[in-house]
């Protein structure tokens, strides 16, 4: 799998963050409302926002997600824990500005980043913070099954728990 990807749809791009956007993201991440359900309720601030920031770099799986029609940054999300004997990976990280939410920019970006992994693996996982009824929700409409809980940390960060949820590729019928 590459990373180094342009994707894209008719209301979306995404394309691989680099150190140089941190000030376009950050201008997206700074409203603390994003952040009110996510297991970090403080990533608004910046100095909290530089380590999300500096994780999704070191990642290089990280991506800057722009409405296509105004041209402007929106989120972001990336791939991670690729796992290549279960042919599984994760896809998280994700936030969208305010001014997006309403289902339809978040299913873009899911329903882009989803039929390019199916093109090399089986499963995708979504840990989803518990209290992060929105971004469940999301989800699950997009035909993922909650599959157990996980304290996990994020980069740089305490252990939360998360909910995990997966949609295997078999059952994926989006283009």
């Amino acid at each position: 799998m590459k990373y180094d990807i342009i994707l894209e749809d008719e209301i979306i791009q995404i394309v691989p963050l680099k150190e140089s956007d941190f000030e376009r993201l950050y201008s997206v991440a700074k409203d603390p409302l994003i952040w009110a359900q996510h297991p970090n309720p403080n990533r608004y601030k910046k100095e909290i926002f530089e380590v999300y920031f500096k994780g999704a770099i070191e990642s290089k799986s990280a991506f800057l997600v722009f409405d296509k029609k105004q041209n402007i940054p929106i989120g972001s999300s990336r791939f991670y824990d690729l796992n290549v004997k279960n042919k599984s990976l994760s896809i998280g990280y994700t936030f969208i500005a305010r001014s997006h939410w309403g289902g339809k920019y978040n299913t873009a970006l899911k329903t882009i980043m989803l039929n390019y992994a199916f093109q090399f693996i089986e499963s995708v996982i979504f840990h989803i913070g518990a209290n992060n009824i929105r971004s469940q929700t999301s989800i699950q409409r997009l035909g993922s099954k909650k599959i157990g809980e996980e304290f996990m940390s994020y980069y740089g960060e305490e252990k939360k728990l998360n909910y995990l949820f997966q949609i295997e590729k078999k059952d994926w019928i989006r283009d």
